[in-house]
């Protein structure tokens, strides 16, 4: 599933396509949608902003598309009259006099008043978007610090998307290696210093994937790994993630990958120890 920093890559392309001309047409696979489309013909696109993993693309009459990419989904942009080349299935079209995007695949999609937005199903459990809210690290450490927080895995806590919005697999194993934090700690088990490092890392890795698009690793280790010959984006984006049995970059030690709620969990046995008695 795309994490934040993909979601948010797509609302800035889709914000360029559409964001203050007025739109032409839009069209939705979903009859339950399609009484909204003459609602939103003629309007202006005035933002498009992501909230964890959902894009919201807002009309200046107060109507908000909401979409969530789910696995497969995928936005396309294209001069007007052009038309993806893909066999993917059309979810949503929006059109201007210049450009259109197409939503492809996805299929959780609404139109709501902006109003509406916080009695969303989905928009109502988030907790900050490390992107969009753009959170401090203070905040971070206090939310680690709350009793509903404090006593989880981590491995699970970077994930629930109520703690924080954003955050998915490649991302936790990235923040964690990089915190030394094996994936089983609970914030309760970390001393202060760790969790404020942690909460520093949550934000500088998130916000370097988004900048990079998807190179998660310290700009001083590509560097590094590209002058020893690694020229692959594959081979130096990510240190853990997607590495079993691989060396870590730090240590040397082999990647290892353990199930973690029903996801796979990459670590590094080196960087993270696992602490005493505790199993992952």
């Amino acid at each position: 599933m795309p994490e934040g920093p993909e979601i948010r890559l797509a609302a800035d392309k889709v914000a360029a396509a559409l964001v203050g001309h007025e739109i032409t047409r839009v069209a939705f696979a979903f009859d339950r949608l399609r009484k909204f489309e003459s609602r939103l013909c003629g309007r202006r696109v005035i933002d498009v902003r992501t909230r964890g993993k959902a894009m919201l693309t807002c009309f200046d009459n107060d109507w908000v598309i909401y979409s969530h990419n789910q696995l497969y989904g995928r936005w396309f942009t294209c001069r007007q009259g052009v038309i993806p080349d893909t066999r993917r299935q059309l979810r949503a079209e929006i059109h201007n006099r210049k450009n259109s995007a197409f939503l492809y695949s996805a299929s959780d999609i609404d139109v709501l008043h902006h109003d509406e937005l916080d009695q969303h199903p989905f928009l109502s459990r988030l907790g900050p978007d490390i992107l969009s809210d753009k959170p401090d690290a203070r905040l971070i450490l206090e939310r680690m610090l709350a009793p509903q927080f404090h006593n989880r895995q981590l491995a699970g806590l970077l994930l629930d998307q109520s703690f924080l919005a954003g955050l998915g697999n490649y991302l936790r194993a990235e923040i964690l290696t990089l915190a030394r934090l094996h994936p089983s700690r609970r914030p309760v088990d970390c001393s202060r210093e760790q969790l404020q490092k942690l909460a520093r890392l949550i934000i500088r890795t998130t916000h370097r994937s988004y900048r990079t698009r998807g190179i998660v690793n310290p700009p001083g280790l590509v560097r590094q790994l590209r002058s020893q010959g690694k020229s692959a984006r594959a081979e130096y984006r990510f240190n853990s993630y997607g590495r079993e049995g691989e060396p870590c970059h730090y240590c040397g030690e082999r990647i290892r990958c353990a199930n973690a709620g029903g996801r796979k969990m990459y670590f590094c046995p080196g960087c993270q120890p696992a602490p005493e008695r505790v199993e992952v």
